[in-house]
């Protein structure tokens, strides 16, 4: 019996794609391709069946249940862009690397991508939280894409450069003027972890957070 697995493997080698290519473009863990591929689990959530269904050009009731024809109709018109753009998954060493006034970063074409709709400038990032320091909103494993180019508002969540030149994810809290210079607080959603302030040490907003992916643990 042909199931979900099946089509999609068969989607994948008609591409020539591979596991670890179709786990970057969906924002999931290479172990979460493999899982469905081996019929561990019964198919990928909504989001991700979509996104997998319009990267590998097929139709979506074909993938989940083999009805119809494998591929959706070509139109007689030429569709606008869609702005779909890659932005590179830095790690948090490399963040830190990046300058706000410039908006570069260290990534080339070899590092991981992932694939976002939304409108960013060239320099956007994406960034994987670690640690627990912003539960219960984001939780370790989750993805933010980060614009350097969007200043921050009251209550938006930012990346920072610290002393150590390494980035931190937290919530952006003005704190009024201090000799002409804007002070403002880093705060972790977690009341375990303590905030910083920008007139106690040296901190550098790198960009603002545009877009928030949060994976379903199993």
């Amino acid at each position: 019996m042909v199931e979900y697995k099946d089509r999609l493997k068969e989607a994948m080698d008609d591409l020539s794609i591979g596991r670890t290519q179709l786990a970057n473009v969906l924002g999931i863990s290479y172990q979460a391709v493999r899982k469905v591929l081996l019929g561990e689990s019964s198919g990928f959530d909504l989001e991700n069946h979509n996104a997998a269904c319009a990267f590998l050009g097929v139709r979506s009731e074909w993938l989940l249940s083999g009805k119809g024809p494998k591929h959706p109709e070509k139109p007689n018109f030429a569709p606008a862009d869609v702005g779909v753009r890659r932005v590179p998954l830095l790690d948090y060493v490399q963040a830190g690397q990046m300058t706000e006034a410039s908006g570069s970063g260290i990534a080339n074409e070899s590092a991981e991508h992932l694939l976002t709709a939304i409108v960013v400038s060239d320099s956007a990032f994406a960034l994987r939280i670690k640690g627990n320091s912003m539960e219960p909103d984001f939780s370790e494993g989750d993805v933010v894409i980060i614009d350097p180019m969007e200043q921050p508002l009251p209550g938006d969540f930012v990346v920072a450069k610290n002393g150590d030149h390494e980035a931190t994810f937290k919530k952006f809290r003005p704190r009024g003027i201090s000799n002409g210079q804007e002070v403002f607080e880093l705060v972790p959603l977690n009341e375990d972890y303590a905030p910083m302030r920008s007139d106690q040490q040296h901190i550098e907003i790198i960009g603002t957070m545009v877009e928030h992916r949060k994976y379903r643990r199993r």
